[in-house]
Protein backbone atom coordinates (compact mmCIF):
# COMPACT_ATOMS: atom_id res chain seq x y z
CA UNK A 1 0.00 0.00 0.00
CA UNK A 2 2.68 2.22 0.28
CA UNK A 3 4.18 1.69 -2.73
CA UNK A 4 2.87 3.53 -6.18
CA UNK A 5 1.55 0.93 -9.03
CA UNK A 6 1.35 1.39 -12.66
CA UNK A 7 -0.53 -0.90 -15.17
CA UNK A 8 -1.90 -0.31 -18.47
CA UNK A 9 -6.07 0.35 -17.71
CA UNK A 10 -7.45 0.07 -21.35
CA UNK A 11 -7.10 -3.61 -23.00
CA UNK A 12 -3.94 -3.99 -24.90
CA UNK A 13 -3.61 -4.23 -28.70
CA UNK A 14 -3.97 -1.88 -31.35
CA UNK A 15 -6.36 1.47 -30.52
CA UNK A 16 -7.06 5.16 -30.31
CA UNK A 17 -6.16 5.70 -27.02
CA UNK A 18 -4.40 3.93 -24.48
CA UNK A 19 -4.46 4.75 -20.39
CA UNK A 20 -1.68 3.75 -18.13
CA UNK A 21 -2.83 4.53 -14.49
CA UNK A 22 -0.49 5.59 -11.29
CA UNK A 23 -1.80 5.54 -7.88
CA UNK A 24 -0.10 5.94 -5.04
CA UNK A 25 1.23 8.59 -2.77
CA UNK A 26 4.19 9.08 -5.12
CA UNK A 27 1.79 9.08 -7.97
CA UNK A 28 2.63 12.93 -8.94
CA UNK A 29 6.39 12.74 -7.73
CA UNK A 30 6.73 9.41 -10.31
CA UNK A 31 4.18 11.34 -13.63
CA UNK A 32 6.54 14.42 -13.09
CA UNK A 33 9.73 12.60 -14.80
CA UNK A 34 7.67 11.09 -17.30
CA UNK A 35 5.24 13.75 -18.18
CA UNK A 36 5.84 17.54 -19.13
CA UNK A 37 2.97 20.01 -19.80
CA UNK A 38 3.45 21.85 -22.95
CA UNK A 39 2.66 24.84 -20.81
CA UNK A 40 5.99 25.23 -18.87
CA UNK A 41 4.21 27.58 -16.24
CA UNK A 42 2.53 24.37 -15.37
CA UNK A 43 3.54 22.01 -12.90
CA UNK A 44 2.83 18.29 -12.11
CA UNK A 45 3.05 18.43 -8.76
CA UNK A 46 0.92 21.09 -8.38
CA UNK A 47 -2.01 20.02 -10.39
CA UNK A 48 -5.51 20.19 -8.52
CA UNK A 49 -7.70 17.07 -8.70
CA UNK A 50 -10.31 16.78 -12.08
CA UNK A 51 -8.01 18.71 -14.00
CA UNK A 52 -5.80 17.47 -17.25
CA UNK A 53 -3.18 19.12 -19.02
CA UNK A 54 -1.96 18.61 -22.47
CA UNK A 55 2.13 17.38 -22.75
CA UNK A 56 4.64 15.18 -23.78
CA UNK A 57 5.81 11.78 -22.56
CA UNK A 58 9.79 11.39 -21.89
CA UNK A 59 11.90 8.54 -21.32
CA UNK A 60 15.66 8.81 -21.26
CA UNK A 61 15.49 12.28 -22.87
CA UNK A 62 13.49 11.35 -25.86
CA UNK A 63 9.88 11.83 -26.50
CA UNK A 64 7.88 8.54 -26.84
CA UNK A 65 4.16 10.66 -27.41
CA UNK A 66 1.98 13.16 -26.73
CA UNK A 67 -1.12 12.96 -24.66
CA UNK A 68 -3.18 14.49 -21.70
CA UNK A 69 -2.40 13.52 -17.46
CA UNK A 70 -5.44 13.33 -15.70
CA UNK A 71 -4.90 14.44 -12.26
CA UNK A 72 -7.27 12.51 -9.05
CA UNK A 73 -6.37 13.74 -5.54
CA UNK A 74 -6.49 11.37 -2.39
CA UNK A 75 -9.14 10.82 -1.07
CA UNK A 76 -11.25 11.51 -3.94
CA UNK A 77 -10.05 8.93 -6.53
CA UNK A 78 -10.95 5.17 -7.48
CA UNK A 79 -8.53 3.99 -4.89
CA UNK A 80 -8.87 7.04 -1.83
CA UNK A 81 -5.24 7.47 -3.19
CA UNK A 82 -3.44 9.85 -5.60
CA UNK A 83 -4.21 9.25 -9.15
CA UNK A 84 -3.23 10.21 -12.33
CA UNK A 85 -4.17 8.56 -15.59
CA UNK A 86 -1.82 9.27 -18.53
CA UNK A 87 -4.01 8.98 -21.87
CA UNK A 88 -1.40 7.94 -25.17
CA UNK A 89 -1.93 6.65 -28.56
CA UNK A 90 -3.00 3.13 -28.57
CA UNK A 91 -0.46 1.20 -29.93
CA UNK A 92 0.93 -1.38 -27.49
CA UNK A 93 4.44 0.16 -28.15
CA UNK A 94 3.95 2.95 -26.88
CA UNK A 95 1.66 2.04 -23.85
CA UNK A 96 4.40 -0.38 -22.88
CA UNK A 97 7.36 2.29 -22.96
CA UNK A 98 5.35 5.10 -21.31
CA UNK A 99 4.47 1.76 -18.71
CA UNK A 100 8.63 1.16 -17.97
CA UNK A 101 9.44 4.88 -17.84
CA UNK A 102 7.10 5.11 -14.91
CA UNK A 103 8.73 1.92 -13.57
CA UNK A 104 12.25 4.05 -14.20
CA UNK A 105 10.96 7.01 -12.38
CA UNK A 106 9.78 4.74 -9.42
CA UNK A 107 6.50 2.78 -9.71
CA UNK A 108 5.97 -0.97 -9.88
CA UNK A 109 4.28 -2.76 -11.64
CA UNK A 110 0.53 -3.31 -10.24
CA UNK A 111 -0.91 -7.01 -9.89
CA UNK A 112 -4.88 -8.06 -10.84
CA UNK A 113 -7.28 -6.29 -9.57
CA UNK A 114 -4.89 -3.85 -7.05
CA UNK A 115 -6.69 -1.10 -7.71
CA UNK A 116 -9.65 -1.97 -6.58
CA UNK A 117 -8.24 -3.90 -3.79
CA UNK A 118 -6.63 -0.61 -2.83
CA UNK A 119 -10.10 1.29 -2.87
CA UNK A 120 -11.65 -1.98 -0.84
CA UNK A 121 -8.84 -1.23 2.13
CA UNK A 122 -8.78 2.64 1.72
CA UNK A 123 -12.47 2.24 2.92
CA UNK A 124 -13.95 3.42 -0.68
CA UNK A 125 -15.93 0.40 -1.38
CA UNK A 126 -17.37 -2.36 0.32
CA UNK A 127 -16.74 -6.14 -0.94
CA UNK A 128 -19.78 -6.34 -3.01
CA UNK A 129 -19.31 -3.50 -4.81
CA UNK A 130 -15.53 -4.78 -5.42
CA UNK A 131 -17.31 -7.99 -6.65
CA UNK A 132 -19.86 -5.80 -8.74
CA UNK A 133 -16.55 -4.34 -10.44
CA UNK A 134 -15.88 -7.21 -12.00
CA UNK A 135 -19.38 -8.14 -12.75
CA UNK A 136 -19.57 -5.27 -14.79
CA UNK A 137 -16.64 -6.24 -16.90
CA UNK A 138 -17.99 -9.77 -17.53
CA UNK A 139 -21.78 -8.56 -17.75
CA UNK A 140 -22.55 -10.60 -21.17
CA UNK A 141 -26.09 -8.08 -22.03
CA UNK A 142 -27.80 -4.59 -21.16
CA UNK A 143 -29.41 -6.39 -18.26
CA UNK A 144 -26.76 -8.17 -16.78
CA UNK A 145 -24.72 -4.58 -16.50
CA UNK A 146 -27.60 -3.07 -14.79
CA UNK A 147 -27.75 -5.56 -12.14
CA UNK A 148 -23.67 -5.13 -11.63
CA UNK A 149 -24.46 -1.24 -11.70
CA UNK A 150 -27.19 -1.72 -9.60
CA UNK A 151 -24.44 -3.68 -6.69
CA UNK A 152 -21.66 -1.30 -7.53
CA UNK A 153 -23.77 1.54 -6.43
CA UNK A 154 -24.33 -0.18 -3.25
CA UNK A 155 -27.45 -1.19 -3.07
CA UNK A 156 -26.81 -4.75 -2.08
CA UNK A 157 -24.81 -3.18 0.98
CA UNK A 158 -27.45 -1.13 1.66
CA UNK A 159 -29.86 -3.64 1.63
CA UNK A 160 -27.32 -6.63 3.95
CA UNK A 161 -26.38 -3.63 6.83
CA UNK A 162 -30.81 -3.23 6.92
CA UNK A 163 -30.69 -6.58 8.03
CA UNK A 164 -27.49 -6.52 9.98
CA UNK A 165 -28.87 -3.33 11.96
CA UNK A 166 -32.39 -5.28 12.46
CA UNK A 167 -30.15 -8.49 13.92
CA UNK A 168 -27.54 -5.99 15.97
CA UNK A 169 -30.85 -4.48 17.24
CA UNK A 170 -32.11 -7.50 18.55
CA UNK A 171 -28.84 -9.19 19.81
CA UNK A 172 -28.40 -6.38 22.01
CA UNK A 173 -31.74 -6.37 23.65
CA UNK A 174 -31.33 -10.54 24.15
CA UNK A 175 -28.29 -9.75 25.59
CA UNK A 176 -28.96 -7.05 27.65
CA UNK A 177 -32.14 -9.03 28.87
CA UNK A 178 -29.98 -12.27 29.72
CA UNK A 179 -26.71 -10.64 30.56
CA UNK A 180 -28.07 -8.07 33.34
CA UNK A 181 -31.19 -9.42 35.05
CA UNK A 182 -31.54 -6.55 38.03
CA UNK A 183 -31.75 -3.83 35.51
CA UNK A 184 -35.19 -3.17 34.35
CA UNK A 185 -34.79 -4.24 30.86
CA UNK A 186 -38.30 -4.81 28.59
CA UNK A 187 -38.42 -8.88 28.33
CA UNK A 188 -38.43 -9.43 24.16
CA UNK A 189 -42.45 -10.33 23.36
CA UNK A 190 -41.69 -14.13 21.71
CA UNK A 191 -43.97 -12.40 18.73
CA UNK A 192 -41.96 -9.54 17.56
CA UNK A 193 -38.88 -11.82 18.04
CA UNK A 194 -40.60 -14.24 15.52
CA UNK A 195 -41.26 -11.33 13.26
CA UNK A 196 -37.74 -9.92 13.13
CA UNK A 197 -36.24 -13.23 12.78
CA UNK A 198 -39.02 -13.82 10.08
CA UNK A 199 -38.34 -10.77 8.09
CA UNK A 200 -34.50 -11.05 7.71
CA UNK A 201 -34.41 -14.71 6.71
CA UNK A 202 -37.49 -13.70 3.97
CA UNK A 203 -35.65 -10.85 3.33
CA UNK A 204 -32.19 -13.18 2.46
CA UNK A 205 -34.14 -16.04 0.88
CA UNK A 206 -34.92 -13.44 -2.03
CA UNK A 207 -31.93 -12.60 -2.60
CA UNK A 208 -31.09 -16.36 -2.61
CA UNK A 209 -33.90 -16.64 -5.06
CA UNK A 210 -32.70 -14.46 -7.75
CA UNK A 211 -29.17 -15.35 -7.61
CA UNK A 212 -29.15 -18.19 -10.42
CA UNK A 213 -31.56 -15.19 -12.75
CA UNK A 214 -29.22 -13.08 -12.10
CA UNK A 215 -26.16 -14.76 -12.75
CA UNK A 216 -27.51 -15.93 -16.33
CA UNK A 217 -27.68 -11.83 -16.82
CA UNK A 218 -24.64 -11.20 -16.40
CA UNK A 219 -22.63 -14.26 -17.71
CA UNK A 220 -25.28 -15.75 -20.21
CA UNK A 221 -25.94 -19.49 -20.61
CA UNK A 222 -24.79 -22.33 -22.78
CA UNK A 223 -27.99 -23.82 -24.78
CA UNK A 224 -27.96 -27.08 -26.51
CA UNK A 225 -30.00 -27.65 -29.61
CA UNK A 226 -31.34 -30.82 -29.67
CA UNK A 227 -34.12 -33.07 -31.86
CA UNK A 228 -34.16 -35.98 -34.33
CA UNK A 229 -32.52 -35.28 -38.10
CA UNK A 230 -34.00 -32.84 -40.15
CA UNK A 231 -36.75 -31.32 -37.53
CA UNK A 232 -34.55 -28.01 -38.41
CA UNK A 233 -32.00 -27.43 -35.98
CA UNK A 234 -29.16 -25.82 -37.55
CA UNK A 235 -32.16 -23.57 -39.99
CA UNK A 236 -33.06 -22.62 -35.90
CA UNK A 237 -29.11 -21.81 -35.22
CA UNK A 238 -28.91 -20.15 -38.15
CA UNK A 239 -32.35 -17.67 -37.62
CA UNK A 240 -31.23 -16.75 -34.31
CA UNK A 241 -27.89 -16.01 -35.24
CA UNK A 242 -28.85 -14.04 -38.37
CA UNK A 243 -26.44 -15.89 -40.94
CA UNK A 244 -25.85 -19.13 -42.22
CA UNK A 245 -23.66 -20.80 -39.35
CA UNK A 246 -24.83 -23.75 -39.98
CA UNK A 247 -24.60 -25.95 -43.02
CA UNK A 248 -28.74 -26.80 -44.14
CA UNK A 249 -29.28 -29.83 -46.61
CA UNK A 250 -32.49 -32.34 -46.78
CA UNK A 251 -30.10 -35.11 -46.00
CA UNK A 252 -30.57 -36.64 -42.75
CA UNK A 253 -27.05 -36.65 -40.67
CA UNK A 254 -25.58 -33.65 -42.09
CA UNK A 255 -24.66 -31.90 -38.47
CA UNK A 256 -21.95 -34.53 -37.06
CA UNK A 257 -19.99 -32.07 -34.70
CA UNK A 258 -21.19 -29.43 -32.82
CA UNK A 259 -21.55 -26.28 -33.85
CA UNK A 260 -21.45 -23.12 -32.07
CA UNK A 261 -22.87 -19.50 -31.88
CA UNK A 262 -22.66 -16.88 -29.59
CA UNK A 263 -26.26 -14.82 -29.58
CA UNK A 264 -28.62 -12.38 -27.97
CA UNK A 265 -31.52 -14.15 -26.78
CA UNK A 266 -34.63 -12.42 -24.80
CA UNK A 267 -32.01 -10.24 -23.48
CA UNK A 268 -29.78 -13.12 -22.44
CA UNK A 269 -25.99 -13.82 -24.03
CA UNK A 270 -26.64 -17.48 -25.16
CA UNK A 271 -24.33 -19.69 -26.55
CA UNK A 272 -26.01 -21.83 -28.84
CA UNK A 273 -24.41 -25.94 -29.87
CA UNK A 274 -26.24 -26.86 -32.81
CA UNK A 275 -25.77 -30.88 -32.55
CA UNK A 276 -25.96 -33.99 -34.99
CA UNK A 277 -29.55 -35.16 -34.80
CA UNK A 278 -30.48 -38.10 -32.56
CA UNK A 279 -31.13 -41.38 -33.66
CA UNK A 280 -29.50 -44.71 -33.95
CA UNK A 281 -27.08 -45.21 -36.34
CA UNK A 282 -24.09 -47.26 -37.90
CA UNK A 283 -22.33 -44.56 -38.76
CA UNK A 284 -18.68 -44.62 -36.82
CA UNK A 285 -18.63 -40.53 -37.45
CA UNK A 286 -22.03 -39.59 -37.00
CA UNK A 287 -22.27 -41.99 -33.82
CA UNK A 288 -19.38 -39.99 -32.38
CA UNK A 289 -21.51 -36.41 -33.28
CA UNK A 290 -24.51 -38.22 -31.53
CA UNK A 291 -22.44 -39.39 -27.99
CA UNK A 292 -21.25 -35.08 -28.72
CA UNK A 293 -24.58 -34.25 -29.01
CA UNK A 294 -25.57 -36.19 -25.55
CA UNK A 295 -22.82 -34.50 -23.42
CA UNK A 296 -24.03 -31.10 -24.94
CA UNK A 297 -27.22 -31.88 -23.70
CA UNK A 298 -26.24 -32.96 -20.11
CA UNK A 299 -24.00 -30.63 -19.73
CA UNK A 300 -25.94 -27.14 -21.28
CA UNK A 301 -28.26 -24.55 -19.08
CA UNK A 302 -31.19 -24.59 -21.26
CA UNK A 303 -32.39 -26.84 -23.51
CA UNK A 304 -33.81 -26.52 -27.09
CA UNK A 305 -35.73 -29.40 -27.86
CA UNK A 306 -36.95 -29.23 -31.61
CA UNK A 307 -39.73 -31.08 -32.98
CA UNK A 308 -40.91 -31.42 -36.35
CA UNK A 309 -45.00 -29.90 -36.25
CA UNK A 310 -45.75 -31.62 -40.11
CA UNK A 311 -44.60 -35.10 -38.30
CA UNK A 312 -45.91 -37.20 -35.70
CA UNK A 313 -43.88 -37.92 -32.54
CA UNK A 314 -41.06 -40.50 -33.23
CA UNK A 315 -39.61 -43.02 -30.62
CA UNK A 316 -37.06 -40.79 -30.49
CA UNK A 317 -38.76 -37.64 -29.96
CA UNK A 318 -40.81 -39.35 -27.24
CA UNK A 319 -37.23 -40.11 -25.73
CA UNK A 320 -35.84 -36.89 -26.14
CA UNK A 321 -39.01 -35.22 -24.26
CA UNK A 322 -38.83 -37.77 -21.13
CA UNK A 323 -35.07 -36.75 -20.83
CA UNK A 324 -36.39 -32.73 -20.96
CA UNK A 325 -38.57 -33.47 -17.83
CA UNK A 326 -37.89 -31.40 -14.95
CA UNK A 327 -34.60 -29.88 -16.80
CA UNK A 328 -34.80 -26.08 -18.52
CA UNK A 329 -35.84 -26.89 -21.78
CA UNK A 330 -38.34 -25.44 -24.28
CA UNK A 331 -39.91 -27.64 -26.58
CA UNK A 332 -39.87 -25.83 -30.40
CA UNK A 333 -42.68 -27.19 -32.50
CA UNK A 334 -40.92 -26.12 -35.90
CA UNK A 335 -42.24 -26.08 -40.08
CA UNK A 336 -45.14 -24.26 -38.44
CA UNK A 337 -45.83 -23.16 -42.16
CA UNK A 338 -46.27 -26.86 -43.54
CA UNK A 339 -49.21 -29.11 -42.60
CA UNK A 340 -49.51 -30.01 -38.71
CA UNK A 341 -49.81 -33.31 -37.87
CA UNK A 342 -48.06 -32.74 -34.21
CA UNK A 343 -50.16 -31.66 -31.15
CA UNK A 344 -48.34 -29.24 -29.35
CA UNK A 345 -50.42 -30.53 -25.85
CA UNK A 346 -48.50 -33.41 -26.35
CA UNK A 347 -45.09 -31.83 -25.05
CA UNK A 348 -46.94 -29.91 -22.41
CA UNK A 349 -46.11 -32.63 -19.53
CA UNK A 350 -42.57 -32.29 -20.46
CA UNK A 351 -42.03 -29.00 -20.88
CA UNK A 352 -42.76 -25.80 -19.18
CA UNK A 353 -42.69 -23.81 -22.52
CA UNK A 354 -43.53 -24.91 -25.86
CA UNK A 355 -42.53 -22.28 -28.87
CA UNK A 356 -44.62 -23.04 -32.40
CA UNK A 357 -42.81 -21.14 -35.19
CA UNK A 358 -41.10 -21.40 -38.90
CA UNK A 359 -37.40 -21.21 -38.98
CA UNK A 360 -36.73 -21.56 -42.21
CA UNK A 361 -39.48 -18.76 -42.97
CA UNK A 362 -37.86 -17.06 -40.52
CA UNK A 363 -40.14 -16.50 -37.66
CA UNK A 364 -40.59 -17.06 -34.44
CA UNK A 365 -37.32 -15.88 -32.56
CA UNK A 366 -38.71 -13.03 -30.56
CA UNK A 367 -41.36 -15.50 -29.10
CA UNK A 368 -38.78 -18.42 -28.65
CA UNK A 369 -37.09 -15.21 -26.82
CA UNK A 370 -39.91 -14.39 -25.08
CA UNK A 371 -39.83 -17.89 -23.39
CA UNK A 372 -35.69 -18.53 -22.66
CA UNK A 373 -36.19 -15.13 -20.05
CA UNK A 374 -39.75 -17.11 -18.58
CA UNK A 375 -38.09 -20.68 -17.84
CA UNK A 376 -34.55 -19.15 -17.00
CA UNK A 377 -36.27 -16.60 -14.64
CA UNK A 378 -35.24 -13.66 -15.59
CA UNK A 379 -38.36 -11.98 -16.90
CA UNK A 380 -39.31 -10.76 -13.69
CA UNK A 381 -36.19 -9.69 -12.60
CA UNK A 382 -35.98 -6.17 -11.44
CA UNK A 383 -32.34 -4.30 -12.78
CA UNK A 384 -32.49 -2.30 -9.89
CA UNK A 385 -32.84 -4.54 -7.05
CA UNK A 386 -30.07 -5.65 -5.09
CA UNK A 387 -29.20 -9.14 -6.35
CA UNK A 388 -25.86 -11.77 -5.00
CA UNK A 389 -22.88 -10.95 -7.63
CA UNK A 390 -20.92 -14.13 -6.18
CA UNK A 391 -20.72 -17.46 -5.28
CA UNK A 392 -18.86 -15.98 -2.37
CA UNK A 393 -21.92 -13.90 -1.46
CA UNK A 394 -24.16 -16.36 -2.19
CA UNK A 395 -22.75 -18.49 0.39
CA UNK A 396 -22.87 -16.22 2.62
CA UNK A 397 -26.31 -15.41 2.19
CA UNK A 398 -27.16 -18.70 2.94
CA UNK A 399 -25.41 -19.86 5.67
CA UNK A 400 -27.26 -16.66 7.39
CA UNK A 401 -30.71 -17.91 6.51
CA UNK A 402 -29.58 -21.38 8.19
CA UNK A 403 -28.49 -19.56 11.21
CA UNK A 404 -31.98 -17.57 11.85
CA UNK A 405 -33.56 -20.82 11.07
CA UNK A 406 -32.00 -22.67 13.40
CA UNK A 407 -32.60 -19.37 15.82
CA UNK A 408 -36.50 -19.92 15.02
CA UNK A 409 -36.07 -23.94 15.80
CA UNK A 410 -34.72 -22.99 19.29
CA UNK A 411 -37.28 -20.53 20.22
CA UNK A 412 -40.40 -22.82 18.78
CA UNK A 413 -38.61 -25.46 20.69
CA UNK A 414 -38.44 -23.79 24.02
CA UNK A 415 -34.89 -22.97 24.26
CA UNK A 416 -33.74 -20.61 26.20
CA UNK A 417 -32.81 -16.78 24.51
CA UNK A 418 -29.08 -17.77 24.99
CA UNK A 419 -30.20 -20.37 22.23
CA UNK A 420 -30.93 -17.80 20.19
CA UNK A 421 -28.82 -14.96 20.51
CA UNK A 422 -26.18 -17.58 19.55
CA UNK A 423 -28.13 -18.52 15.90
CA UNK A 424 -28.25 -14.24 15.30
CA UNK A 425 -24.66 -13.72 16.24
CA UNK A 426 -24.03 -16.64 14.14
CA UNK A 427 -26.34 -14.64 11.34
CA UNK A 428 -24.68 -11.47 12.06
CA UNK A 429 -21.19 -13.20 11.21
CA UNK A 430 -21.97 -14.30 7.96
CA UNK A 431 -23.40 -10.66 6.91
CA UNK A 432 -20.38 -9.44 8.12
CA UNK A 433 -18.44 -11.36 5.73
CA UNK A 434 -21.01 -10.95 2.83
CA UNK A 435 -19.81 -7.43 3.14
CA UNK A 436 -16.31 -7.73 3.96
CA UNK A 437 -16.24 -6.23 7.34
CA UNK A 438 -15.09 -9.44 8.90
CA UNK A 439 -13.23 -10.88 5.69
CA UNK A 440 -9.98 -12.91 6.50
CA UNK A 441 -7.07 -12.04 4.04
CA UNK A 442 -7.73 -15.81 2.51
CA UNK A 443 -11.47 -14.27 1.45
CA UNK A 444 -9.90 -11.28 -0.43
CA UNK A 445 -7.34 -12.92 -1.79
CA UNK A 446 -9.88 -14.63 -3.41
CA UNK A 447 -12.11 -12.25 -4.57
CA UNK A 448 -9.74 -10.41 -6.13
CA UNK A 449 -7.62 -13.52 -7.87
CA UNK A 450 -10.23 -12.96 -10.59
CA UNK A 451 -9.39 -9.14 -11.67
CA UNK A 452 -7.40 -8.08 -14.63
CA UNK A 453 -4.16 -5.96 -14.27
CA UNK A 454 -5.47 -2.55 -14.33
CA UNK A 455 -8.38 -2.78 -12.67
Amino acid sequence: MAETIVALATPPGEGGIAVVRLSGEEALAVAAKVFFPHNAAKKVENAKGYTALYGSFMADGRQLDDGVALFFRAPHSYTGEDVVELSCHGGPMVAQSLIDACIAAGARPAGPGEYTRRAFLNGRIDLTQAEAVMSLIGAAGRQGAALARTALDGALAKRIDGFKQQLVALAGHIAAWVDFPEEDVPALEPQALSATLAEVKAGLSDLIKNFGAGAVLRQGVDAAIVGSPNVGKSTLLNLLAGFDRAIVTPIAGTTRDVVEQAVMLGGVRVTLRDTAGLRDTGDVVEAEGIRRSRRAMEEAGLILAVFDGSATLSEEDEQLAAACAGRPAIAIVNKSDLPQKLDPAALAPRFSEVVILAAGRGEGAETLGEAVRRVLGVANLDPSAPCLVSRRQYAAACEGRAALEEAENALAGGFGLDAVSVCVDDALSALCRLTGEDASEAVVEEVFSTFCVGK
